[in-house]
């Protein structure tokens, strides 16, 4: 066999160590991280839930996941420990990397004109063009009988009714 020959397999053979290789580094620094958890530190857990430790077994780790309340886990089960100043961050919501930002309303109220600003300011009502009528005037839809549409829709059910038999009938005589 020549050199030519086994190069795929030995490519391949290397691959795979390099793998198997940075795979293993990672479990043993998860491992590393998970021995070196302390009591009080903050964690996330794999499901993605933010807590505390609060003790550190030798397979488990009681976590309190809030105020009072004390949950048992694997050691396995922690996905990360994080840093003090990111778990307060995480847990109080505040943000201090966009501090400086401008906050942008979660309403359409910027977006607005200004004279509808004003108006919602001052608590006025905003006109939308509707016309109140007064109580005695009535328009000619309310002087229309309300079963004229039921009689209407009626006579035209009927009527497409007996186009459909007349088709029908149409087409048995053309066989």
């Amino acid at each position: 066999m020549s050199i030519v020959t086994l190069l795929p397999f030995i490519v391949l053979i290397g691959a795979m160590f390099l793998m198997t290789r940075s795979a293993k580094k990672k479990q043993q620094a998860a491992a590393q991280m998970r021995n070196e958890m302390q009591a009080g530190t903050g964690v996330r857990t794999i499901g993605g839930m933010y807590a505390t430790v609060k003790e550190v077994h030798d397979e488990t780790v009681l976590l309190e996941v809030a105020p009072g309340v004390h949950a048992i886990y694997a050691k396995n089960a922690i996905g990360a420990v994080i840093a003090d100043e990111e778990y307060n961050r995480i847990l109080d919501g505040a943000d201090p990397l966009h501090a400086g930002e401008p906050v942008v309303p979660d309403d359409a109220s910027s977006l607005t004109g200004d004279a509808a600003a004003e108006a919602t300011t001052k608590g006025d009502k905003i006109d939308l063009g509707k016309v109140e009528t007064p109580a005695g005037d009535k328009t000619a839809a309310d002087e229309a009988p309300a079963d004229t549409d039921a009689k209407d829709a009626k006579d035209a059910a009927e009527a497409d009714a007996d186009a459909a038999k007349e088709d029908k009938k149409s087409g048995d005589d053309a066989k």
